[in-house]
């Protein structure tokens, strides 16, 4: 009788243990990821367009190349969980942001603006990236990721899809801090010059799409309009959530993609062996994200969930972003070198003046 008892409390017993093994980690990503929350309220961060996200990658580096290793025994189950399981609770409720509703506001020409500017953006940095740098494809997926799509956030939702190491994302992110604050002041500057020498003929609500097309963060979208104006702004943001709903289509298409391109590359190499090829990888977190973003355009919850749901997205992003922190050795990142920054400059230029010609463009045929 008594051996039955222990066989039927060691599981229990087990779990117990694995979870409170945890605590530690999560408590420190959890300290960090309040630190950064807490130091993005300051005007001159909001100004720079530097996110809760940014700054918790940012600690997380600092500590984690110099106490964390000392500490990262006690903490590895926690900070593993975290950069699993709450990094895809907080893609999944990054949907609460998204109303279908928002597409109807920047009209046809918005969406087909934003869907050109994704799509030829991750492609091109395909192409430079792998073909002309010879970057790997993590690195070179991430990147083109962060510049095409929401900077950070697209970055953390695509790692798992594109099974991104530490040091891959945040390589990836840092390019996005680097050119999308640099975007925050240029671009105001261009609308000002413009506006003095009339180079194009543009309006505040024009611009408005620009920035939301083309700039990386949403934080940095914010910034680039409020400097120009609040309906600038209104239209920067609109025009970047409906970009930031196609990163669920995105990801289903990048897993079909990865997944058929494996299959080829083991088919090509005799690896195979008449065997199945793999199978397709489905990012669940995604479809969730579209569920979210879908129940949240009816209208059914009451404004108070949507602002708690919305409160606790930024809080398990941010637990995740300083995970990837403490995880990430600035040996790797420099071993990177130069490549990822020429990578993301080309891409910068890329949606300077190709989003430009698209924003300038598409709106006359519709």
């Amino acid at each position: 009788m008594n051996t039955t008892t222990l066989k039927n409390s060691t599981p229990s017993h087990g779990w117990m243990h694995k979870t409170g093994g945890m605590v530690p980690g999560l408590l420190l990503a959890g300290t960090i990821a309040a630190v950064a929350t807490w130091a993005a309220q300051f005007p001159i961060i909001k100004s720079n367009g530097l996110s809760a996200l940014t700054l918790a990658i940012i600690i997380g580096l600092v500590i984690g190349n110099t106490v964390y290793p000392s500490i990262a025994s006690q903490c590895s189950s926690g900070i593993a969980f975290t950069k699993a399981r709450l990094l895809r609770a907080g893609i999944v409720l990054y949907g609460l942001r998204l109303t279908f509703q928002d597409i109807g506001q920047v009209g046809m020409a918005g969406v087909v603006i934003d869907a050109l500017v994704l799509s030829s953006t991750f492609l091109l940095a395909q192409w430079i990236g792998q073909k002309l740098l010879g970057m790997d494809k993590r690195t070179t997926l991430l990147v083109g990721a962060g510049a095409s799509i929401c900077g950070a956030a697209a970055v953390l939702a695509t790692e798992p899809v594109a099974k991104g190491r530490a040091e891959d994302v945040a390589v990836a992110v840092a390019t996005v801090v680097v050119f999308g604050t640099i975007g925050t002041f240029l671009y105001p500057a261009l609308f000002h010059w413009n506006a003095e020498y009339g180079w194009v003929n543009t309006t505040m609500q024009q611009y408005g799409v620009f920035v939301g097309s083309t700039v990386h963060e949403v934080a940095q979208v914010v910034a680039a309009g409020e400097a120009i104006g609040s309906q600038a702004a209104d239209t920067a943001v609109i025009a970047k959530m409906v970009r930031v709903m196609m990163l669920a289509p995105f990801l289903l298409i990048l897993s079909m993609w990865l997944s058929r391109s494996e299959r080829q590359e083991g088919m090509k190499d005799g690896v195979n062996n008449g065997q199945p090829g793999k199978k397709i990888t489905i990012p669940w977190f995604a479809l969730g994200f579209v569920l979210m973003a879908g129940i949240n355009s009816l209208g059914v919850l009451p404004k108070e969930v949507v602002s708690v749901g919305i409160q606790l997205d930024n809080a398990l992003l941010a637990i995740a972003m300083a995970a990837l922190g403490l995880t990430t050795h600035i040996r790797a990142v420099r071993a990177a070198g130069t490549k990822p920054l020429i990578l993301a400059l080309a891409l910068f230029i890329w949606l300077l003046v190709a989003g430009l010609a698209l924003n300038l463009w598409i709106p006359t045929l519709f």
